[in-house]
């Protein structure tokens, strides 16, 4: 069976065997019935078979009578920041993420630039059997544009970001080592680290668009980049994935900072400069309520996802937010997970402190997170979730996506998945023994049920 997930972001599989030339217009033609009329932002990651995908989607959207805008390899949130500031209809990213190469996707954008809603999402997907039906006569076909200054206006924006003093960070000379996984980063991260005054050591950063390690920037999977962090006398270590919406970071001791930290320490420079809320999903580090209690703020918690965040924060009106994977959201630029926002954040924030990477993240409140993932077999993951909540009933919890569960000294997070019987179990604690242990007792808990 060919592997197509499809989600409230849009679509992703394996290209050949899921995601081929009759499902990339079927559901471009499903969105361009849905904007309608006037014009979507395409962009796209680095990957290979970025340019045949793009060909695909220019031309249905095209032959929809929508008017194209495309500008190039660029970041994910590039995309989205350029269809809030040219006021388009609409934008698709093109990336897979941190899947590894012989994945890619279509990420689905509204007219604010943000991912559509679930509400939007299952209007769209309506016309997914009719779309591909019909198309514009030829009087009626949309125009194509190309935007080259979509990327050099993002990076202008952030450089110029309130509470960020480039002059200073220049002042400081920060050696960086940047890991861009030779994705969409290459063609913006090192400059833009150059423009705030840094030296720049780059490994992955040839523009071929295959990743040289597997794309997440998982600990595990930079070993030789955190090695060349310590080896190069770095200050930091900057990663981020193929598409930059996350980042990831690494201590001048060549020790990952933690990308729970990259929101934390985000979270705690914003709220050091303004008064407001934050908001993060269910599964981000309880640091982040510790660090806005210290500026007598307040956190609001979503359901996982990208989506998810922003609905909240525009809810609360929260100034800063993002999830616990290293996305940063700062809604004074705009509304999406931004790994260039999360670098400018980082280096003001580094220079303020005063003290090496290492001793920044030392400042942090120290938890620990544990992960493991209980197969079901025939339980429905709802039986078992309802069995929980019942029996955790009088305790402080949060429903809203599967079952979160607060103690004083620990937190539980029960998510089920949407394409697999399992549920997954996040847990942290003070010190990484409690937190295993935690995991580990939730885990028999489940087991006992079937």
């Amino acid at each position: 069976m060919p592997t197509l997930m499809v989600s409230v972001s849009g679509i992703r599989g394996i290209v050949g065997d899921g995601i081929d030339p009759n499902i990339i217009v079927k559901y471009t033609s499903a969105y361009a019935d849905y904007v309608g009329s006037g014009k979507v932002v395409v962009g796209r990651d680095a990957r290979i078979t970025g340019e045949m995908v793009q060909s695909i989607i220019t031309g249905t959207l095209l032959a929809k009578g929508l008017d194209v805008v495309e500008i190039g390899i660029c970041p994910t949130p590039t995309v989205q920041y350029t269809v809030k500031t040219i006021g388009a209809s609409g934008g698709i990213a093109i990336s897979a993420s941190h899947n590894p190469n012989q994945w890619n996707a279509l990420k689905l954008l509204n007219n604010t630039g943000q991912f559509m809603t679930p509400e939007q999402n299952k209007e769209m997907l309506k016309l997914l059997e009719i779309s591909d039906k019909s198309f514009c006569s030829w009087d009626k076909v949309g125009k194509l544009t190309v935007y080259k200054e979509g990327l050099q206006k993002h990076v202008d924006d952030v450089l110029n970001l309130k509470h960020i003093n480039r002059k200073e960070i220049a002042k400081r000379k920060f050696k960086v080592l940047v890991d861009c996984v030779n994705g969409a980063g290459v063609y913006v991260i090192p400059d833009l680290l150059r423009d705030f005054g840094c030296e720049v050591v780059e490994i992955n950063c040839e523009k071929t668009g295959i990743f040289p390690r597997l794309p997440e920037p998982l600990p595990e999977n930079l070993t030789e980049t955190m090695k060349a962090v310590k080896e190069s006398k770095a200050d930091l270590g900057v990663v981020v994935d193929p598409d930059v919406d996350r980042l990831v970071l690494i201590t001048n001791e060549g020790e990952p900072f933690g990308e729970e930290n990259t929101i934390t320490q985000a979270v705690k420079f914003i709220l050091s400069k303004e008064k407001g809320s934050a908001a993060v999903n269910l599964s981000t580090t309880r640091a982040v309520d510790d660090v806005a209690a210290e500026y007598g703020q307040k956190v609001f918690r979503s359901p996982v996802g990208e989506a998810n965040v922003v609905l909240k924060m525009k809810a609360v009106n929260a100034i800063i937010g993002g999830e616990g994977s290293g996305g940063v959201i700062y809604p004074e630029l705009h509304y999406g997970r931004d790994a260039l926002v999360g670098i400018a954040i980082t280096l003001q924030n580094l220079l303020e402190f005063g003290g090496t990477s290492a001793e920044l993240k030392n400042s942090l409140p120290a938890y620990f997170i544990a992960k493991k993932k209980i197969e079901l077999g025939n339980v429905l993951p709802d039986t078992v979730i309802k069995t929980l909540t019942e029996k955790y009933k009088g305790k402080e919890i949060n429903t809203e996506d599967g079952l979160r569960i607060d103690f004083a000294d620990h937190w539980v997070h029960f998510r089920k998945s949407n394409t697999e019987p399992i549920i997954r179990i996040i847990t942290e604690a003070k010190d990484r023994k409690s937190a295993e242990q935690f995991s580990q007792k939730y885990f028999d808990e489940i087991k006992s049920l079937f």
